[in-house]
This record gives structure tokens, C-alpha cells and sequence, in this order.
């Protein structure tokens, strides 16, 4: 992948909304050089943190016509960006139940920054890393974003290549996206899991009286029905938990 420039990015979020932050390695092989951006908010979520670390990579990119790899852990933003987002802008911004696509701004100015590059498979490639697997590059983001989550200062790197401490090209051999999943209904019915997350527990339930039980009357309590386990990822990833 040294054929085009690396953009790394991550999100962070402490409660969903809640205070968040953003991390961003961009590693340019053309110039040898790598910088680091992030940035903290006293209120978002983690969906809009995962947004705003590519918006801003490309930004900074804008004079740059060489091919961009955007390395993510987030599926929200490469599935938004890749399969959503036609249908929701025929629909004027609207998603298929007819309500307003969560976070159109964010998408619109990620939109008009692709559209900029005539993207379409030319020039943008989007690859999927497992959050917490060791990844060298995605791991750096995670530290910058919960840094200014947490309000820490953070050391941003600007500088060359050969003097970055992170082996930034250790990179898994497939990041493809994760496929939903084409189990047959019977099977689809009984992978169906309840999450909720009340004051700091995440539980599973297998029955929606079980999870209701536990949700109900509780206070910022949060809770969702997923059938696989990408849209069990995604939910957490929602929520600031993965």
C-alpha cells in the first residue's frame, strides 16, 4: 500500500452522546513524512468522532491528487459512505422510513470531499481494520481520540517518516468489509440477541421481556435488537464500547 498516501482514523466517545474526541494518522510515502491530528468535544458521539477523523484527513489532503487508502474500524462510515449514501441522498437526505439521515451534516461535507476527488473507485480506497487487534496505525488513533476524550494533552506528531515510532505499514492482509450475514431465516431468528447497557453493564438477553426487564424505568438505560454479529459491533461501537 505504498502506492498511495495512509489515513488512519479512529473516534472516541465517553457515553453516547458525551465528551469525544478524534485521532488521525496520515502517512504520505510520496514526501515520506507523517502528521497526526486530533481534537476534543465536550459533547458528541462516537459515530460523529469516527466522521470527523476522515473529514479531517482528507481535508488537510485537499491539494493531493495521489490515491488515498482511508484505514477504518468504523463500518458506520465505510458502509455510509460506500452503499448508504446514494439512497439517502435521492431521498433528499432521508433515510427509507422517511426521517432524516443521523448526522447529514457530517455526511454531506464528507460527500462533497469525496465528490472533489471524483471517487467512484478512482482514487479513495476504503479498508476495514478490526478495532483492537493490534493494528499499529488504528491503535495510535484510538490513543489520540481518548486522550481528548479524557481531556489529556497529546503530543501530535509532524515529521518524517523515518522517525516515526509506529510501524505504520503492520497492516492485516484483509480488510474487507464484514459481510451481513446470508444465514437462512430459521437461523437468522435464533441468532437474534437484546442488548442493553444500564450505569456501566452491557448484558445479552435472549428474549426481549428479559432485556425490557432490565431496561425498563432505568434511567439512561439503552437497549437494541440485533440479528448478527456485524450489527451487534456496530451497536457497540454506537455506544462507545468497542
Amino acid at each position: 500500500m505504498k502506492d498511495g498516501i495512509l489515513i488512519f482514523t479512529d473516534g472516541a466517545c465517553s457515553g453516547n452522546p458525551g465528551p469525544g474526541g478524534f485521532g488521525t494518522v496520515v502517512v504520505n510515502p510520496f514526501n515520506k513524512t507523517v502528521f497526526e491530528l486530533g481534537e476534543g468535544f465536550n459533547s458528541t458521539t462516537n459515530n460523529q468522532m469516527e466522521m470527523l477523523a476522515v473529514i479531517r484527513g482528507l481535508e488537510e489532503l485537499k491539494d493531493f491528487t495521489h490515491k488515498i487508502y482511508i484505514i477504518s474500524d468504523s463500518t458506520y462510515v465505510i458502509r455510509g459512505i460506500t452503499q448508504w449514501i446514494f439512497g439517502w441522498k435521492k431521498r433528499a437526505w432521508k433515510t427509507a422510513e422517511n426521517n432524516d439521515v443521523s448526522n447529514k451534516d457530517l455526511w454531506m461535507r464528507l460527500d462533497a470531499l469525496v465528490q472533489k476527488r471524483k471517487v467512484k473507485n478512482q482514487n479513495i480506497e476504503w479498508k476495514y481494520v478490526r478495532g483492537h487487534q493490534g493494528v499499529p496505525g488504528n491503535e495510535r488513533c484510538d490513543e489520540i481520540a481518548v486522550n481528548f476524550t479524557k481531556g489529556r494533552s497529546e503530543h501530535l506528531y509532524d515529521g518524517n517518516l523515518s522517525n516515526y515510532s509506529i510501524d505504520i505499514y503492520q497492516l492485516p492482509q484483509d480488510m474487507s468489509l464484514p459481510k451481513f450475514s446470508s444465514n437462512n431465516k430459521a437461523k437468522s431468528t435464533a441468532d437474534v440477541v437484546y442488548l442493553s447497557y444500564v450505569n456501566g453493564e452491557l448484558k445479552k438477553h435472549k428474549t426481549w421481556s428479559e432485556c425490557e426487564a432490565n431496561v425498563k424505568g432505568r434511567s439512561g438505560a439503552k437497549f437494541k435488537k440485533v440479528k448478527n454479529k456485524d450489527e451487534e459491533l456496530a451497536v457497540l461501537k454506537s455506544w462507545g464500547l468497542e
